[in-house]
């Protein structure tokens, strides 16, 4: 009786709670130390912090090719293991088995150097061991987009359409947007390991971080074979014809029928493109232009830093909770302008920043902006997926979250960058080129036209009430 009391009042359960803050956050985790770390891995200890540039790969086209292609492998992954979740009624064993073996995984990536790939391909060329070492890294990334993808973005993002409602879908995705905030703090505040356990070794500590956080992940997948439970929401077909069902999301009768669902995925198409464009980069751009390097900061750990953090997180986390309940009540219908107004606010002052003690003034507002954009677009694009085909539709969702953005938004950076910055030569005559802050600029300028898919969709009634 309370729990038939507690749905219809739109309350999660106790256990959906904490599958869905352990799974989203182990998530992010993961995804924020490939976004992040993978890249200045590679710039680190592969280009030695582009000191040594392979005439063929150079690193910021390393990094463009290792988005794309992620990109690209996330979203064939989501369409082909989100129809066969939906098919097999189950979503527990892709998320379970699939982050225990995202772990293994992300802990074999810190076994890739340049000394193992030399050895192991019998290379002895400076030059070739960068570019093979590069392919190296670039193709164990799409092995682990693969398996992250399967496990993350199709099954998990299910899994939470599965259980959530409108009474408290903008609730329940204030918490996930919570989630890469506080991911992205563990991720860069334990990158000190990198130095502090490296040892001066930048590759060594690589591999132990890697295996700290891969370890981390493995753990989540066993928790979750004890504490997820799959929805008993039996209104998914698997009768249906799998190979047929792929493609349901591009029938013009689906686009027709599902109009709203495909402009609130426009909207999360440009606004993740404006993303991309700068995020790739954000770490080298930060190292280059300021000298804020990330592994250092648990040096910069000291007990008052620490109690100002704390307090930060905790007004920041009942903020945006609280942000996401007034939401679920109020509806997003002005929420949404003042949230993207606030993003490119912050991108453009960010891009006419030049001195350190300015950059948290611009980067506030950005931050903001992003965390709550996150919210609205997420959980409109959850609003209007059909309840019976939510792993149908995941493939498509990943379209406009990860594929598009991933191939345009990296490659709009990096030829700003190459633009701006203009050509410079090392020793061997190989083009160098670093990021720049007119990245920023030009990411404020497409999240500009995301007004555009907004502002038609506020027209059309961008909140969905429960039938």
């Amino acid at each position: 009786m309370k729990k038939a009391k507690a749905l219809a009042e739109g309350k999660l359960s106790g256990r959906t709670w904490f599958n869905l803050c352990l799974f989203g956050l182990i998530g992010q985790v993961a995804w924020n130390l490939e976004n992040m770390y993978f890249n200045t891995f590679m710039y680190e200890t592969v280009y030695e912090k582009g000191e040594v540039i392979s005439a063929t790969l150079p690193y910021m086209s390393a990094i463009k090719w290792m988005v794309g292609l992620s990109a690209v492998t996330a979203v064939v992954a989501t369409f082909i293991m989100g129809n066969l979740s939906d098919k097999m009624n189950k979503r527990k064993v892709f998320i379970s088995a699939g982050y225990l073996l995202w772990g293994v995984v992300t802990i074999a990536f810190g076994f890739i150097t340049k000394e193992n790939i030399g050895n192991l391909f019998n290379i002895t060329d400076a030059a070739k061991i960068v570019f093979v070492t590069s392919v190296s890294i670039i193709i164990m990334d799409c092995i682990m987009t693969l398996i992250g993808s399967t496990s993350n973005d199709s099954a998990f993002n299910a899994w939470v359409t599965d259980v959530t409602t409108t009474k408290n879908r903008a609730t329940a995705e204030s918490v996930l947007a919570i989630l890469p905030i506080v991911a992205m703090l563990v991720v860069m505040i334990s990158a000190g390991m990198i130095t502090s356990f490296g040892g001066g070794d930048l590759a060594k500590g690589y591999t132990i971080y890697f295996i700290a956080l891969g370890a981390c992940v493995c753990l989540c997948g066993v928790i979750g074979l004890i504490s997820l439970k799959d929805s008993k929401d039996g209104t998914r077909k698997a009768n249906a014809n799998y190979w047929k069902d792929l493609f349901y999301g591009f029938r013009p009768s689906v686009v027709k029928e599902n109009y709203k669902l495909y402009i609130a995925l426009a909207a999360v198409c440009i606004y993740s493109v404006a993303v991309q464009i700068f995020f790739p980069y954000l770490l080298i751009y930060l190292d280059h232009a300021f000298g804020i390097q990330v592994t250092d900061l648990l040096g910069m750990l000291t007990g008052p830093v620490i109690a100002v953090a704390v307090i930060v997180v905790i007004v920041a986390v009942a903020g945006i909770i609280g942000f996401g309940k007034i939401t679920d009540k109020l509806g997003k219908k002005n929420s949404i302008i003042i949230a993207n107004a606030l993003f490119v606010i912050g991108l453009i002052a960010v891009g006419f920043t030049h001195d350190k003690k300015y950059l948290l003034l611009g980067a506030l507002p950005l931050l903001v902006g992003y965390g709550l954009m996150g919210i609205l677009l997420n959980s409109t694009v959850r609003d209007y997926t059909p309840e019976d085909k939510t792993g149908l539709f995941q493939g498509i969702r990943m379209i406009f979250f990860v594929l598009i953005p991933m191939l345009v938004g990296p490659a709009i950076g990096d030829g700003v960058c190459k633009i701006v910055s203009g050509a410079t030569f090392v020793e061997n005559g190989i083009e160098k080129y670093e990021p720049c802050a007119e990245m920023f600029l030009a990411a404020g300028i497409v999240a500009l036209i995301s007004f555009i898919p907004i502002l038609v969709l506020r027209k059309k009634g961008i909140d969905k009430k429960e039938d």
